[in-house]
């Protein structure tokens, strides 16, 4: 998760109990697997003292910063979408590295043609 990161920032009050998600974001951050795949991403914590809700600030290698509300989303979820937003990332630095153009724009009648090498579907043969 953290390959696609430049920087996290958590914040929170520990006397909070909607800290959970925060918590559970940290360990994962410090988890060894995570922290070997980018050393160089920065975990910052910030420990506040006020009622402000929890929040995590994520800031992508392409330099997009997120924020996520903690209250309202799990760990879990928080994880999922970076990963998914990474990934996109990575298709996208592939695409620049090729000298294509992004984002792709497929046409419309190449998205419903077979791929090459296979056959259609039974239903689809029913249907015509």
């Amino acid at each position: 998760m953290l390959k696609f990161l430049w920087r996290v920032r958590i914040e929170f009050n520990a006397l909070d109990p909607r800290t959970a998600s925060c918590l559970e974001f940290l360990a994962q951050c410090n988890a060894r697997k995570a922290k070997e795949s980018n050393p160089s991403c920065a975990v910052q914590v910030k420990r506040r003292t006020d009622d402000e809700p929890p929040k995590i600030t994520v800031t992508f290698v392409n330099g997009v910063e997120e924020v996520f509300d903690a209250t309202a989303t799990p760990a879990q979820d928080i994880r999922n979408m970076i990963l998914e937003k990474g990934q996109s990332l990575e298709t996208e630095q592939m695409f620049r590295d090729a000298g294509e153009p992004w984002p792709v724009i497929i046409p419309a009648e190449e998205l419903h043609q077979p791929a090459p090498g296979t056959k259609p579907r039974k239903a689809d043969e029913k249907k015509q």
